[in-house]
């Protein structure tokens, strides 16, 4: 079964780009043993959204807001390693 897929789409016009490419490499740091992949896809129109496998599991349209660091670190472990210690990212 190959490792999870994690994708960060950002809006281009909005430079949102820093903010994923910091998400994505805390998320690398996170679950190097874990993950086979974080990309970075661009968009438009204000996007920001962070999917596994697929499925959208953080929306900054729905949520009305960024993510958060730790609660990312949480959603994707729930989905990729249920069981996992997160240190003090669950504190």
């Amino acid at each position: 079964m190959p490792a999870p897929r994690v994708e960060i789409r950002y809006c281009r016009q909005c430079r949102f780009i820093l903010r994923a490419s910091w998400l994505a490499q805390e998320l690398l740091f996170t679950f190097a043993d874990e993950v086979g992949e974080v990309a970075l896809v661009p968009g438009s129109g204000g996007v920001f959204e962070v999917a596994v496998d697929g499925e959208t599991i953080f929306s900054r349209a729905t949520a009305g807001r960024f993510p958060e660091a730790k609660e990312l670190k949480q959603l994707i472990r729930d989905r990729i390693a249920p069981g996992r210690d997160l240190g003090h990212s669950d504190r």
